[in-house]
């Protein structure tokens, strides 16, 4: 089984690994991580990289293609032609298509789920009606072959539902004892609808900080337009 990572600068890392200590576990998988250009990759921190052994113009087919998200470098890969143009295409060999957090802001740039329902990070959900898609304030939206997950730690919630989908509960069960995945967070402040306001707020801020780091990326979506939509797309 061919599962295709597509990895991008300034992605969040969790989004593809997540997912990849999951996936990685299913018999016969063969994991790609592919990027525009052959190469390092760095993630949205600036601490970390991952090297993309392919390009997208090796990359033909796949059974699984997952789409990790972003801080703001989302915003690049939606204006992309020649990425979008290659999701539509490896999308019509895949059994399924899914995504992480603001990937799905990607796939739904790509027209893939118009139409359709989807989540992504509780803070730029919305965006998604912008190219006729229905936000679901859920962990695990499934649409056909489409899956969308939340924001970030979704991810791996997501892999253990797909592997499921792919080789059953006992195979997806032992991959998650394998991974020791039990989590118990000391807050009840993972769920944008279970959080309290004030945390929400605050938040939110550190995101805008973060995002307006990426000069370029700010220069690229003119003055920060497309920020202030996120921010205001509550």
């Amino acid at each position: 089984m061919r599962i295709v990572i597509y990895i991008y600068n300034g992605m969040t890392m969790l989004d593809a690994i997540g997912p990849y200590e999951v996936l990685k576990n299913i018999q016969d998988a063969e994991v790609l991580f592919v990027a525009e250009s052959k190469g390092e990759v760095n993630a949205d921190s600036n601490f970390i990289s991952i090297n993309a052994k392919y390009d997208i113009s090796e990359i033909k087919t796949a059974d699984v293609l997952l789409i990790p998200g972003s801080n703001i470098a989302f915003v690049r890969e939606m204006k992309n032609k020649k990425v979008l143009s290659w999701i539509k295409e490896i999308d019509k060999t895949t059994q399924w298509t899914t995504s992480v957090c603001t990937g799905s802001l990607i796939l739904a740039a790509s027209g893939l789920l118009n139409g359709l329902e989807a989540t992504s990070h509780w803070k730029p959900i919305n965006l998604l009606k912008d190219y006729g898609v229905t936000p679901k304030r859920e962990r695990i939206v499934e649409q056909g072959k489409y899956i969308t997950a939340a924001g970030v730690s979704s991810g791996i919630d997501m892999a253990l539902y797909l592997a499921d989908k792919i080789v059953g509960e006992t195979e997806a069960k032992v991959i998650q004892l394998r991974i020791e995945y039990d989590p118990h967070p000391i807050y009840d402040s993972g769920n944008y609808l279970e959080a309290d306001e004030e945390i929400i707020k605050i938040a939110e801020k550190k995101m805008e900080k973060d995002a307006k780091k990426d000069i370029g990326l700010m220069d690229m979506i003119r003055s920060g337009r497309t920020i202030l939509k996120i921010k205001n797309s509550r």
